[in-house]
């Protein structure tokens, strides 16, 4: 079998001890690279004063890792300006928060140029290369510059925006050109692999040559969906675990006589805090009666606090939460808590676990592994609820949630309410629908399809010629 080198912007490798991220991109991809022998390559998350390429090898619960160290102004170029500033806002629908500065961009290239040239000694001539998400959509161009003919696949773990939107970005097209010389290339849904298509068809001439096969300047490139998931068994293991029983416990004892509704989601403008805090104040406001009966718990851990939309939207939810417990807290209790620190995974399972209502509703999301976790986490003899936004790219799959509208403060307090009062029969009718999928959907399901795909993409190119 081939090898598998693993490409990403950050190496963070699960420990096997429990405190993995809250995301579920390290989850998975640390699943392949144990079903598949290979390495895991990318930014050690640590900056050094000149750039030397200089490799760090390391094995890490089962995952053999290289890392290399970045300039600072790789950091600030690359990653806050061109990956934070210009393309994640941008993908995200978030057109007022992009920033174009020509300074980025050459870092974005730099660095991937950097990657390329560090990366390509430790390719053999069978492997296969998974590169990911948006940090390195150049990387498969750079490395063809270095000669590498391995097949290469790219997989975007956030959506793809509409072709309208995309061409606001200057040097659009060259960032699609360089998909090109990817062979597969990977979206989570069908709705932003169409999108992607779209943009080819209409904005680069391109056609489709084949079921999932685009043609455009020049080159052939095969594109398909592949809606990630999360490793259901290890998870329903983590329940099991003391760490999630005490916090359970602790949750179920501090909710005695109230209903616990959840959020769970790292501090970021695309998360839909604002409108989910307006959510519940109109929930309070319309529901009197329900003002004792409910808490919410809102962790939201902080993120890229170097960028400034990232300080200013902490600001705006630090003055929203004392806001609503300004204006509905009695000396004897609170409605609401918003809590700005990590969790480890078996802790959020058991939090999860004690909950009514799972809420989670970004604006616009890839997919959003939270979601699933929280069905996982249920009680299957009384479980507990979940609110979802119709814009996460789940909600494809997750139809039996209550699906809202996050930019609807009303639509999300009708939903909270539905949930809060929605019977038991029907609560594990849901529920199961729900956690089937989980089950079938999971991250083996996402690794087995996508490699499967680019390994045979030779095949079919073969069959397109003939």
């Amino acid at each position: 079998m081939s090898r598998l080198i693993v490409v990403s912007n950050r190496v963070n490798p699960p420990t096997g001890k429990g405190d993995e991220s809250v995301g579920g991109l390290a989850m998975a991809l640390a699943a392949a690279l144990r079903e598949y022998s290979g390495l895991w390559f990318g930014w050690s998350g640590k900056t050094t004063p000149e750039f030397t390429g200089q490799l760090a090898m390391q094995r890490i619960d089962g995952v053999t890792v290289a890392t290399v160290d970045l300039e600072e102004a790789d950091y600030d170029e690359y990653y806050n300006g061109y990956a934070n500033k210009t393309l994640w806002p941008l993908f995200h629908y978030r057109a007022d928060l992009t920033a174009y500065d020509r300074a980025y961009g050459e870092g974005y290239e730099r660095v991937n140029c950097r990657f390329a040239e560090t990366l390509r000694p430790l390719i053999e001539p069978d492997d296969m290369v998974w590169i990911h998400d948006y940090h390195l959509i150049p990387l498969a161009r750079e490395l063809r510059k270095l000669g590498v003919e391995n097949r290469i696949g790219f997989f975007l773990h956030i959506p793809w925006p509409a072709h309208q939107l995309f061409t606001t970005l200057p040097g659009h097209r060259p960032l699609v050109e360089a998909l090109f010389d990817y062979d597969l290339v990977g979206f989570q849904t069908a709705e932003f692999q169409q999108a992607f298509e779209e943009y080819v068809i209409s904005e680069a001439d391109g056609e489709h040559v084949g079921p999932h096969c685009l043609k455009a300047f020049g080159r052939t490139l095969h594109v398909g969906s592949y809606p990630i998931g999360m490793d259901a068994s290890d998870f329903g293991k983590m329940m099991k675990s003391a760490r999630a029983a005490r916090m359970r416990d602790l949750m179920t004892a501090a909710t005695v006589f109230r209903q616990l509704i959840v959020g769970v989601d790292r501090l970021d403008y695309s998360k839909g805090l604002e409108e989910r805090f307006l959510g519940f104040e109109r929930l309070l406001i319309d529901n009197p009666d329900l003002r004792r009966e409910v808490l919410m718990l809102q962790i939201a851990p902080p993120s890229r606090e170097g960028v400034e939309a990232y300080q200013e939207i902490r600001a705006r939810l630090d003055a929203l939460s004392g806001r609503i417990n300004g204006e509905f807290s009695d000396i004897d209790w609170a409605p609401f808590r918003y809590v700005n620190k990590n969790y480890r995974r078996d802790e959020l399972a058991g939090i999860y676990c004690a909950s009514k209502v799972g809420l989670v509703t970004p604006l616009r999301d890839g997919m959003n592994l939270v979601c699933k976790e929280y069905v996982a986490a249920q009680n299957p003899e009384d479980p507990g609820v979940l609110v979802l936004s119709r814009f996460a790219g789940a909600a494809r799959q997750m139809k039996e949630a209550l699906l809202v509208n996050p930019n609807s403060p009303e639509e999300i307090a009708e939903a909270l309410k539905q949930a809060l009062a929605m019977d038991k029969s029907e609560r594990i009718r849901r529920w199961r629908a729900l956690f089937e999928n989980v089950q079938r959907e999971d991250v083996t399901a996402w690794r087995d399809a996508f490699v499967a795909d680019l390994a045979g993409t030779a095949e079919k190119l073969k069959a397109l010629a003939s």
